[in-house]
């Protein structure tokens, strides 16, 4: 791939995300404004607080993004924007602001799909880092996020055939509630993690849904009950719980169904590499386990770095970026799609 830079914004969620690339996929600029202290009281993300926070933050993180990457605007060869999956309101900010900046200093706008982004994260360079090897296609893609956990199957750069989802919750929707219920706050995700890792992970054997299902659908409804029974059952017999132990073995139960069906589509699917991308893809137990079972299996297992998992502008230039190649622009009229799905 060659050509111009890339600014973009990702403003889905939470996040205010705004980056710029180069040809090289070697971040210049990548700012995020964080609204975890915002959205801590609540336990979780209240979108009208959200939006109102992307209006307040965007100008702000795009003038550091600018600064950082030390460049002008006739380096920018395209302005790429998130316009879905997310929360509508959010998703407006950026997208608005975006096409303000396309159309003021015309250049082409690309609308990217938010899941997209997290893929091309694994291809991203951090600043300073050296130019390594690629993932190679074919490969199996792996997402798991807090809206988000399904397989697809990458032959080419921007094609993707779906092999399998989760058929009621995403994982970090499940991380967070059994972080909540446990009283570790909000984002419950990363608390979790670090709780687990002083538990056992064997010490409570909870279901592993659709593991032997066939296919490489998830289902997380369930375990969350499982785990909610556990300690009303304990609680009852006049025992008490180790927190640790819970998070661990709650932590397992997900990352076992995630990692085997992953292996096994790669496995069917006849490819030498897995990718995973999401912000539950920080989750250090799925990332050891992960490397492990590819190790075993004979696969490439590509990641992001852990402060790319999570929603940033940065994965949005690259998609982007790839778009831009290919003579891909989106017209001016684009509006946000909540719901979008990867096509």
């Amino acid at each position: 791939m060659s050509g111009p830079l890339v600014l973009a914004i990702e403003s889905s969620c939470d996040e205010t995300g705004i980056a710029i690339i180069d040809v090289e996929s070697t971040i210049l600029g990548n700012v995020v404004a964080s609204q975890v202290a915002l959205h801590a009281p609540s336990g979780g993300i209240v979108p009208e607080v959200a939006a109102r926070a992307h209006l307040r933050w965007i100008v702000p993180v795009l003038d550091e993004a600018w600064a950082d990457a030390g460049i002008g605007w006739g380096d920018i060869g395209a302005v790429a924007v998130t316009y879905g999956p997310g929360l509508a309101g959010s998703l407006l900010v950026g997208i608005n602001f975006a096409k303000a900046l396309a159309y003021v200093h015309r250049k082409p706008l690309l609308g990217i799909n938010h899941l997209e982004g997290h893929l091309y994260a694994a291809w991203l360079l951090d600043p300073g880092e050296e130019e390594r090897p690629e993932p190679e296609f074919p490969l199996v893609a792996l997402i798991v996020s807090g809206g988000h956990t399904f397989l697809v199957e990458m032959r080419d750069h921007l094609s993707y055939r779906l092999l399998g989802q989760t058929v009621d919750d995403a994982a970090g929707e499940a991380f967070d509630k059994i972080a909540r219920f446990l009283g570790l706050g909000f984002p419950g995700g990363p608390a979790l993690d670090r709780l687990a890792r002083d538990g056992d992970p064997d010490a409570i054997r909870f279901p592993r849904a659709m593991a032997d299902s066939g296919d490489y659908d998830f289902s997380l409804s369930g375990l969350k009950t499982a785990v909610l029974r556990h300690v009303k059952a304990e609680h009852q017999a006049g025992r008490e719980v180790d927190p640790a132990d819970l998070a661990a073995s709650f932590q397992e139960a997900i990352v076992d169904v995630q990692v085997a069906k992953t292996i096994a589509a790669a496995r069917s699917r006849r490819v030498a590499c897995v990718l995973l991308g999401g912000g539950v893809v920080a989750n250090t137990r799925l990332r050891e386990r992960m490397e492990k079972a590819g190790a075993e299996a004979g696969l490439e297992v590509w990641f992001p770095s852990p402060a790319l998992c999570t929603d940033n502008g940065a994965m949005i230039a690259l998609a982007g970026s790839w778009r831009l190649e290919r003579g891909e622009r989106t017209e001016l009229s684009v509006g946000a799609d909540p719901s979008m799905e990867l096509a």
